[in-house]
């Protein structure tokens, strides 16, 4: 019986019929897209056959004994949004059956989860290890928030096996990485830092949000806990802000624990929006990585760029730990940086300017996951925060640009590319 489904006949209450069972018995092994169809639902008296959005920030009792009796645990049901909401609770539950994992917490953005992971699983005096190539914000909030509360921070390349080993401390509580990476889309060996972090008694943290469980599901690999901005692919079009993190029922406990005390919850509408996106995320994401393999290929020969970032080209050093750890054939994500090369008139920084500014299609925006593509310079947008030699330890490049391929026809995404990389 799965997570969602376990449930005590002596522990109901009539108003909360919700809490029981899943209108999907996941133990007869349905496949991924029928989970992200049907999973978490829970119908109402109503028989609606979409999922309903609950906009309430409370909830009725039948007396004040059963008031109490929600409030103290004793009976399982709603207490108020900031704790559970049916609808931000169907996305968890869905997200969860996706990632295989027991349960899924759901925070108000991509960073809120950050944010939870860190106040559930670390304290002062603790040790945070960390990959060089993280998001910048990642970067901010364990550098200015998180030393700042006596948590030690450091940092080592996520493709190192070596480095990670040896960064290891006794105070060593946490091992987080993306994979993969934002921007160089670089890939971790998740089942080696799995046997690491299981060696000393270290929590495994993966960010999961440029391969989503449609590619890659990092808890089968290891992970103990999986981190997503559902901003991103889960939404796939942009549209509103969310997080979540998934593992097992003790580790979730923690993080809903940060989530309900501090009020990084979602949105019920923001929760119907992503439940809603898991329908067709793996639709979307065959569709994003077949046409993100042509245009990394056309990007991969054109003579003004020098470096393509993207584990998808055979020719790139974690091709075979990619493509071991990415169940969907040929899925390497949609996410690739590209270096251009400066000219006798334009530096690195003005060359990666004048390709993006030649765009007229692609928007010129730090989402990305999204139906459109998108195109931004990290290090005067996401990554421009970070210290110079920050920067440079990320491999974030003044001539680096991050492309994030979107569902348009191949054919134009290439052509809008072209008119700057052609007239550098």
């Amino acid at each position: 019986m799965s997570q969602s489904q376990v449930h005590d006949d002596n522990n109901l209450n009539k108003l909360d019929p919700n809490w029981r069972n899943d209108a999907l018995n996941l133990d007869l092994g349905y496949g991924m897209q029928t989970i992200a169809v049907r999973a978490g639902q829970h119908r109402t008296d109503e028989g609606e056959h979409s999922e309903a959005i609950f906009t309430t920030s409370s909830y009725v009792y039948e007396s004040a004994a059963d008031a109490a009796a929600h409030f103290n645990g004793s009976k399982t049901g709603n207490v108020y949004s900031r704790h559970t909401n049916p609808s931000v609770r169907t996305f968890e539950r869905r997200l969860a059956a996706l990632e295989n994992g027991e349960r899924a917490v759901a925070t108000a953005s991509g960073m809120g989860a950050i944010l939870t992971m860190c106040l559930a699983y670390l304290k002062a005096g603790d040790h945070l290890l960390a990959a060089n190539q993280l998001f910048g914000s990642s970067i901010g909030l364990f550098n200015n928030y998180m030393a700042k509360f006596g948590v030690e921070v450091s940092y080592v390349d996520c493709f190192d096996n070596e480095a990670w080993t040896k960064a290891v401390q006794p105070n060593t509580k946490v091992i987080y990485c993306e994979s993969p990476s934002n921007p160089l889309a670089q890939i971790c060996d998740i089942g080696y830092l799995s046997k690491l972090c299981k060696a000393n008694d270290i929590l495994l943290v993966v960010d999961n949000c440029f391969a989503t469980p449609a590619l890659q599901r990092p808890l089968d690999l290891g992970a103990d806990v999986v981190i997503h901005s559902a901003t991103k692919y889960l939404d796939g079009q942009g549209r509103v802000l969310g997080g979540a993190l998934v593992g097992n029922d003790k580790l979730m406990q923690e993080a809903f624990t940060v989530v309900r005390s501090g009020g990084i919850s979602m949105s019920p509408f923001n929760a119907w929006v992503f439940t809603k996106g898991l329908e067709t995320l793996k639709l979307r994401m065959q569709a994003h990585c077949q046409t993100a393999n042509q245009v990394a290929e056309f990007l991969d020969n054109h003579p003004s760029v020098s470096t393509v970032h993207f584990s998808g080209l055979t020719d790139h050093p974690a091709h075979e730990l990619a493509t071991r750890q990415h169940h969907m054939k040929d899925g390497y994500g949609a996410i690739m940086g590209f270096e251009v090369k400066p000219s006798p008139s334009r530096d690195a920084k003005a060359a990666a300017w004048h390709v993006i500014d030649s765009t007229q299609m692609v928007s010129i925006t730090n989402n990305l996951g999204d139906a459109k593509t998108t195109i931004t310079h990290p290090a005067t947008t996401t990554h421009f925060r970070l210290s110079a030699e920050a920067r440079a330890e990320a491999g974030v490049k003044d001539g680096l640009i991050r492309l994030s391929v979107g569902l348009e026809d191949v054919e134009d995404i290439i052509k809008d590319l072209a008119r700057g990389l052609d007239s550098l």
